[in-house]
């Protein structure tokens, strides 16, 4: 195979690895949601049903046929973006996730966009002045917010913000946003609690990326030819690791997928991870898989964007 061609083989085989992680998840998914306690046609007619009635709703909702046959028929209709009708509500759950999936969506944007250039900017201050006070003091941050649990960045949040000062509201939901001085009201403290970790996460890696390509020959002889630090930075050794930050971006924002879970309980935030754990009590099993497939295919999108990127981004395999 010629060498140039090596890049693109990879980037096809890492899409075909995807695809089949991806089927993997569904399988999963889907019996894990199964196993469920309690029977959801007993819970939808309520502990005073009969037992003919019980077993009339099942055979009505395709409960009885085999697990296997069930599980290909979801299957199919997830490819074609039939995700199902609820059981709770008895409407179809794309109709039930549109605007829930727009509020999350909208929220990650928030967070991407307040996170992802404080994070370059400390990631990259940290790699120029590495080995002072400001780069042990970042590295110092970093790793003790990296410490501490999504739900208990969110606790201390309410108490200090909501509670004790009285600045913010302690949910998001029900919150007028028409202004924007609401707007920024409502998603102060889940776009805060959320940046902490993503923001964290990225420093460091951005940090690593940037002390790599500063420690390669070409950028040490750039030094030795008298170019400031700051210039050897910001015009050497940056342009070469744009291809692992951007893989560190992709890598970090991935945590969002699992933080917004937490973020949007704690908050009451109307948005995708809330419809997934109301579903829950309620055991409408079409929502819960559905749901959960999408924070699946959102995190195994971001991992394999980013090995895709640090493929295409290293040196080696370009030439």
């Amino acid at each position: 195979m010629p060498t140039s061609f090596i890049p693109y083989f990879l980037v096809a085989q890492r899409l075909g690895i995807a695809l089949i992680t991806l089927i993997i998840v569904s399988f999963a998914v889907f019996f894990a949601t199964a196993l469920l306690p309690g029977d959801v046609a007993q819970i939808l007619l309520g502990q005073a049903a009969t037992p003919e009635a019980v077993a009339g709703l099942r055979e009505a909702m395709g409960l009885n046929e085999p697990a296997i046959y069930r599980f290909l028929s979801w299957l199919a209709g997830l490819a074609t973006g039939d995700l199902g009708t609820s059981y709770v509500n008895n409407m179809p759950v794309t109709q039930l996730i549109g605007d829930r999936l727009v509020s999350s969506l909208r929220l990650a944007g928030v967070t991407t966009l307040v996170t992802v250039p404080i994070a370059l900017s400390l990631g990259i201050g940290a790699a120029m002045a590495r080995g002072s006070l400001f780069d042990r003091v970042v590295s110092i941050l970093t790793i003790s917010v990296i410490s501490v649990p999504e739900f208990m960045v969110a606790t201390l949040a309410v108490l200090i913000f909501a509670v004790w000062l009285g600045w913010l509201p302690s949910l998001s939901y029900g919150v007028e946003v028409d202004s924007w001085s609401a707007m920024l009201r409502g998603y102060a403290m889940p776009v805060m609690t959320l940046s902490f970790v993503v923001s964290a996460q990225m420093i460091r890696m951005t940090r690593a990326a940037v002390i790599d390509t500063i420690n390669t020959p070409y950028v040490e002889m750039a030094q030795l030819k008298g170019a400031s630090r700051s210039r050897m930075v910001l015009m050497h050794a940056l342009p070469n690791a744009l291809g692992p930050i951007a893989n560190a971006i992709a890598l970090s924002l991935s945590y969002l997928v699992g933080g917004v879970i937490i973020v949007e309980t704690i908050f009451n935030y109307p948005g995708i991870a809330k419809l997934m754990v109301d579903a829950v009590s309620t055991r409408d099993l079409p929502l819960i898989q559905s749901c959960a497939m999408i924070f699946c295919i959102s995190y195994l999108s971001l991992i394999t964007l980013a090995d895709m990127i640090a493929i295409l981004a290293n040196p080696r395999l370009r030439h």
